[in-house]
This record gives C-alpha cells, sequence and structure tokens, in this order.
C-alpha cells in the first residue's frame, strides 16, 4: 500500500485515474518518478493555461522571492497587489471597456461564486438566485446549491435553499430557447418564480461536458436580466483567462455582465488566486463585511501580473488559440464521423472542446487508454460522458499534434473491439435522461 492510499483519505479522484507519482512538469508535459511522460490535456483542471512552470513567469517569481517580497498580505496594500491592479486595468479591462471593481476573496473559485452570490443578494434585498441545468460552480455550500450535479449535491447532507434551476441552452432540445422559459416564469405572477437577485451562468460548461450556449441565448439572458432588474454572474473561473480564445468568454457575446468570477488560471502559473469583478454602482461592502485569511497572496499577484504583461499586451495568444482549437474540432470532427454509430458528438470552443462518447463506460475506456500510452485526459459531463481537451493555451503545435493523435488512436482501439450495441444508452423522446 502506498503512503497514498494509506492515509489520504478516500475523497481523492484523480490519482485514482492517473495512479503514477509525478516528479516535474514543464510546459504540456508531466514526468514520472520512473522516467515516464505524458502530454498533458488536463492542465490542472484549467487552472494551467499557460502550462506548466512558464519561464517567463517562473523569472519574475523566483526574482521577487529572492527580495524577501511579501508572500501573506491580507488585504493590506503591497506593491505586487498595486501592479496585479494596474496590469489588470490597463492590459484586460480598458482595453475591452470593461469598469468593474475588484474583491478579493478566498484562493478557490468556489470562495469567489460564494462572494458574488452574497453581493446580489446584499445589493438587491433578494434571495432567489436562478442557475441552470449541468451547471457546476463549486462544492461550499452556497455555491454547491448552484450546483447541478447529484454525486456533488448528495455529499451536503443538509437541504440547499436559495437556487432556482432552469435549463441551459440546448438542454431541451435545439428546437427550444429556454430563455422563453425563462422569461414567461418571470412575467406569469402564478409561476412561483419570486424575482431573482441574479441569474448565475456558464458560457461554456467545463464540468457539465464543454457545452456551450451561444451568443444568441446569452443575449436574450441579458436582455431579460436587464428587463427584470436582475444581475448578471458570469461564472468565467474555467472558461476565463483565455480558454475560450478571449480573455474572458463573453466577449464574443457582447455582453457585459454585472458580476463575474475569476479563478483557475488567473496567477498564471498555478498558484491559488481568485477575484470577484463588478460594476462600481454594485459596492455596497462594508470593510471586513466579507473576508478570508488567505485573499492576499502575493505570489499569485506577481506571476498574474506578468502573464497580463507576457500573453495580453497583443492578440497573438487569442489567435493561437483560435488556430490550435481548429486543429482539435478538425480531430473530433472527424472522429464522430467515422464512428457514428457509436453516437460520438462534439462540443465546445476554443481549447475547452469535448468529445461526447454517450457513455461514461466508453469514454472511461479510451481516457484509460490514451493514459496507457501517454496522455492524461478526463472525463465530464453528468454521466462522465465526455472527453474533454483541456490542453495549456501555450501548447506547441508538435505536442498537440502528438496529443491527438494518442486520443485518436484511443478511440479507434476501444470501439473498433465493441459494437455500437454494447453502448448503453437511455433515451426518452429524444432527450438524454440524467440521473
Amino acid at each position: 500500500m502506498s503512503i497514498f492510499e494509506d492515509l489520504e483519505s478516500n475523497v481523492r479522484s484523480y490519482s485514482r485515474s492517473f495512479p503514477v507519482n509525478f516528479v516535474r512538469a514543464k510546459d504540456a508535459r508531466l514526468y514520472t518518478d520512473d522516467g515516464q511522460q505524458y502530454i498533458d490535456f488536463l492542465a490542472g483542471a484549467g487552472a494551467l493555461n499557460y502550462g506548466h512552470n512558464p519561464s517567463l513567469l517562473k523569472t519574475c517569481l523566483l526574482d521577487y522571492i529572492q527580495l524577501d517580497g511579501i508572500t501573506h498580505g491580507l488585504d493590506m496594500q503591497t506593491s505586487a497587489k498595486a501592479d496585479f491592479l494596474q496590469t489588470l486595468q490597463s492590459h484586460i479591462l480598458e482595453p475591452r471597456n470593461l469598469d468593474y471593481r475588484v474583491q478579493f476573496t478566498g484562493p478557490t473559485g468556489t470562495n469567489a461564486v460564494e462572494a458574488a452570490m452574497k453581493l446580489a443578494r446584499k445589493v438587491t434585498g433578494r434571495e432567489t438566485i436562478v442557475s441552470f441545468t449541468n451547471g457546476f460552480h463549486g462544492v461550499s455550500l452556497g455555491a454547491l446549491a448552484a450546483t447541478g450535479n447529484q454525486h456533488h449535491r448528495g455529499a451536503a447532507g443538509v437541504s440547499m435553499p436559495g437556487i432556482v434551476r432552469m435549463p441551459y441552452d440546448g438542454y431541451l432540445g435545439d428546437e427550444i430557447d429556454s430563455t422563453a422559459y425563462l422569461e414567461k416564469m418571470l412575467t406569469d405572477p402564478s409561476s412561483g418564480l419570486d424575482q431573482p437577485a441574479a441569474v448565475l451562468v456558464e458560457t461554456i460548461q467545463g464540468e457539465g461536458g464543454a457545452t456551450t450556449a451561444s451568443n444568441t441565448w446569452l443575449q436574450r439572458l441579458e436582455a431579460i436580466c436587464k428587463a427584470h432588474s436582475i444581475l448578471l454572474i458570469l461564472d468565467d473561473i474555467q472558461a476565463g483567462c483565455g480558454r475560450s480564445g478571449t480573455f474572458f468568454s463573453f466577449e464574443n457575446a457582447g455582453i457585459t455582465p454585472d458580476i463575474v468570477t475569476l479563478s483557475k488560471s488567473l496567477s498564471g502559473y498555478g498558484l491559488p488566486l481568485s477575484i470577484v469583478l463588478f460594476k462600481p454602482e454594485l459596492d455596497e461592502w462594508e470593510p471586513g463585511e466579507h473576508n478570508g485569511t488567505f485573499r492576499g497572496n502575493n505570489l499569485a499577484f506577481t506571476t498574474a501580473a506578468e502573464s497580463f504583461r507576457q500573453y495580453w499586451s497583443s492578440d497573438d495568444l487569442t489567435q493561437a488559440v483560435l488556430s490550435k482549437a481548429t486543429l482539435v474540432q478538425r480531430e473530433l470532427m472527424s472522429l464522430c464521423t467515422e464512428f457514428h454509430d457509436f453516437g460520438l458528438t462534439h462540443r465546445g470552443r476554443g481549447l475547452m472542446q469535448g468529445l461526447n462518447c454517450g457513455t461514461g463506460e466508453l469514454a472511461g475506456s479510451i481516457a484509460r487508454s490514451c493514459f496507457e500510452n501517454g496522455l492524461i485526459i478526463e472525463t465530464s459531463g453528468p454521466n462522465d460522458e465526455v472527453l474533454k481537451v483541456l490542453c495549456p493555451l501555450t501548447i506547441s503545435e508538435a505536442d498537440l499534434l502528438e496529443g491527438l493523435g494518442i486520443l485518436s488512436s484511443a478511440v479507434k482501439t476501444v470501439c473498433n473491439r465493441a459494437e455500437p450495441e454494447d453502448i448503453e444508452t437511455d433515451y426518452f423522446d429524444g432527450l438524454r435522461l440524467v440521473s
């Protein structure tokens, strides 16, 4: 029995899927203690958009540490925080004509979601928040209430009020506009839906299986929120920081959320950092009313600021992401065509794309085959039926093509030794039944 099995809790998950000991990592590759290497299509579940140990950020971080820079500062003023705020303003917000205040929360994404929901309720004086089917927003109680997945919700042990669930774009079929359903519920005084404080949404549902909302749907959602004086909270924790191609995943839709949550790749180096952005008129917090000991990770401020300078002073990264996304989409669509009898379909956009395999059994078999051949890739979706390509945005084309080759070979190997009728699916009136 290893030290992990002996001492670590049963709650561990990724180590079960990838049972090797990693000792170092660089760019898009991970290396083990026995000399094996793996191409990384997981990227820290989206926390490593610029890859492992990006050299420019590492140099910046080491220089800061060498000079005995502040490491932990609560919410005190430091030079590292000032640099972060200045570069966020000049490289991210101003070029996009966004006017937001910045709140530093606890260091994880769920901390940011909790703060956003709390602020929306404080500002509006209303309790209800609308979230969507298959959404994932974290596993602390408030964020968990807004999360759809039963596996995560089942561990809470208490009721989780204050949330009304609505169908996400396409959940009821491509021909049904689910925003019309929301509009009807809001305008009918007998619908049972009290006026919400906010609507909480992801543009791309990462844990929901790379399901993507259309620009039109997002625009309609924003219009409904404005018409009914409801705040729009955009959870950009996984899809943000360039994952979709643009820094914010909502840019192409032309919308301006009232509140935005960011985390995961915000630091640029895998260091914990989360913030909430909100329109200035919403800043009704009293000093210390929402706080956290680790809301001042100055090491993360340092690498985040440098990542803004290095990657977001031009549109080079955006163009590179879109170019690589085309390669990913082409390969996934080719597999969908070749194995159409298995019902494979494509999901997502940017470098957040997925291969919907219909069942968790098929997706899991393919993921295991990938791992056996040097590729780390995870499954997502309500039944773990979607293989999610979440490689670093800075991955070399050579590594990307090699990884896609491993994925393609795994799909072919698994599907060629199975029969379509062996893959269990459960449909009713054309809609996937989610347990």
